[in-house]
């Protein structure tokens, strides 16, 4: 049995058994990201339960309104902003149902409620990975560094990796899954992408350690991997909309590889310029845009607090995004942008 953190509370700031009680129906809601994705993996490793998924592509984090909640049943929910969600929240408390809330994304004031347990943590160099790896006391970590590689948190995935045995090789496999496991979140709907997000989390969730899922499941790594790269191609060979020392700005066209790779491309531009900020920006069917932001590599800071500025806009600091940028709001973006940065 893991030996859980004995300092796990409600939000009444009472200790908890960390046992939930009773036979009712389970739903582990979560981001079909990689952190996401990896987080439900350790978790149900460590702790299997039959459970109802709801997940959908990456921006979609408005999850908890797919639930119908009743008295006594167990809500999951992993990476996905609590703000985003608080009407839906206190519905499922106020049904009677159990909630355990875990995340890294702005959360705001967290609700006071004994059936709600909550790991929140918005520093810049943690993930919903990271913090499950933590409650799980390390059970199942290099699932929790492929989560955390595939939120582009090198060097935090690297530290967790010092107390393991894994070799350089190993690792930079973990990283290229986590990388591809995170590229599959994105597209404007789940036709777009190469698996559903519930779909990877069931493949990966047979295999104890990530690189046995790599070479036994090599089909499902391959297909992913070639994506990437013929995706990641087109996007890199796009040329900057706007460049300085201190931001760059990045538009693509209305094609689903752009939106697969939207995010990802943010990422490696930040880790090709780590004092740089970036702006990827996407065009839409209905005239606006999707905008992925990176904080400089070197400075996490900024990017949620630039993307609340607008409609259906949020994340992190480190990282954030607007699902839906209205097309007479893009100059202000940019203006807002150059300024933050």
């Amino acid at each position: 049995m893991i030996d859980r953190d004995p300092g796990l509370q409600d939000n009444t700031g009472n200790t908890q058994n960390n046992e939930f009680r009773g036979t009712v129906t389970n739903y582990d809601i979560f981001n079909g990201d990689a952190d996401g994705i990896c987080a439900l993996v350790q978790l149900r490793l460590a702790e299997p339960r039959k459970a109802q998924l709801v997940t959908g592509v990456k921006r979609d984090i408005n999850l908890l309104k797919q639930v119908d909640a009743q008295a006594g049943d167990r809500l999951t929910v992993l990476d996905i902003s609590m703000d985003k969600n608080r009407d839906d929240l206190h519905r499922a408390l106020n049904a009677g149902a159990e909630v355990f809330y875990v995340d890294h994304h702005f959360a705001g004031e967290v609700p006071a409620f004994a059936s709600l347990r909550s790991m929140i943590n918005e520093a810049p160099d943690v993930c919903t990975s990271l913090l499950i790896n933590h409650y799980l006391r390390g059970a199942h970590v290099n699932w929790g560094i492929v989560g955390t590689f595939g939120d582009n948190l090198k060097k935090t995935a690297l530290g967790m990796a010092k107390n393991t045995q894994l070799n350089d090789e190993q690792l930079g496999l973990l990283e290229r899954l986590g990388i591809y496991i995170n590229y599959n979140g994105y597209g404007s709907d789940i036709t777009e992408l190469y698996f559903h997000p519930a779909e990877l989390y069931q493949l990966a969730s047979e295999y104890a350690n990530p690189l046995d899922f790599i070479s036994a499941g090599a089909h499902a790594f391959e297909r992913l991997e070639t994506g990437y790269h013929a995706d990641l191609s087109l996007a890199q060979s796009v040329p900057p909309l706007t460049v300085t020392d201190a931001i760059a700005v990045f538009e693509l066209p209305d094609m689903p590889w752009a939106r697969r790779v939207g995010g990802v491309f943010s990422n490696d531009l930040t880790n090709q310029n780590p004092d740089r900020a970036h702006a990827v920006i996407t065009a839409k069917p209905n005239g606006n845009y999707l905008v992925s932001l990176r904080a400089p590599l070197n400075n996490k800071q900024g990017a949620a607090t630039l993307c609340r500025q607008f409609p259906t806009g949020g994340g992190r600091e480190a990282a954030a995004g607007i699902n839906d940028l209205p097309a007479d709001m893009l100059e202000q973006f940019i203006n807002l942008f150059r300024q933050a940065y």
